[in-house]
């Protein structure tokens, strides 16, 4: 059935802006809708709706950053019919508003996520580990702790470090965590292409003072991940591909 999930998330990357619903896309593969959100979640890890919603705010991101278009029209673009509920479910997975988002310079917007997210409650545990990579060279790797298996929102704890290479996340709340990692391939004299490397590690608890050591290898983005609309881990906005 991979085939059949191949061709959804397809049809989602080139039809984001319709108004698709779970009939849709099961009728375009031939097959129940229930069968289609069983296999699709267990290739992609997550529901064709959050695999839809992923696709229109990674093209509103990059609309936002490309375009002088309102954010009204942007919404309109990638299949809302209202601003305001794009709106809030933009500011829920990005970590920013619209406005925010296409105002803020990257560097800024990590400044502002470090300047105002609340402080942790007591207790809080730290996290380390090393990243791996095949060989690749790599711009510097950015590590996060989130609360989804989607790299969506706001870090609770997130750094910068070199990959392959270790990494350490302070004062991430006690509790259950997914550990992000992305990266960039840095252009060679071959090639100016910058590919996307990404892990994810989870769920992983953390408990106390001790810390949780981990290993996570970066691997190439593929097909069956959902994009990364998180703004706190600078990735920028990717053309969306097939």
């Amino acid at each position: 059935m991979e085939h059949a999930v191949r061709h959804t998330v397809t049809l989602i990357r080139e039809r984001y802006g319709e108004p698709l619903t779970l009939d849709d896309l099961a009728r375009s593969v031939m097959v129940s809708k229930y069968h289609l959100l069983r296999v699709f979640t267990r290739v992609t890890g997550v529901t064709p709706g959050r695999f839809l919603t992923a696709v229109r705010l990674q093209e509103a991101q990059r609309l936002l950053l490309s375009t002088a278009l309102t954010v009204a029209d942007i919404s309109a673009r990638v299949g809302y019919s209202s601003t305001g509920s794009f709106t809030r479910r933009f500011t829920e997975l990005v970590g920013l508003s619209p406005t925010q988002y296409r105002r803020l310079s990257l560097s800024s917007v990590r400044a502002d996520h470090r300047a105002t997210r609340p402080a942790p409650a007591a207790p809080t545990g730290w996290v380390t580990g090393t990243l791996h990579t095949d060989g690749a060279p790599l711009t510097s790797a950015s590590v996060g702790a989130f609360d989804s298996a989607l790299l969506q929102g706001v870090p609770a704890s997130w750094s910068n470090t070199a990959a392959p290479g270790r990494f350490t996340l302070p004062r991430v709340p006690e509790g259950t965590w997914y550990i992000h990692a992305v990266a960039h391939t840095r252009p060679t004299p071959a090639s100016a292409d910058r590919a996307l490397l990404v892990a994810t590690v989870g769920p992983v608890k953390v408990a106390g003072p001790t810390p949780r050591p981990l290993d996570i290898t970066l691997s190439p983005m593929d097909w069956t991940r959902p994009p990364i609309l998180s703004a706190s881990m600078g990735i920028d906005p990717q053309p969306l591909a097939a």
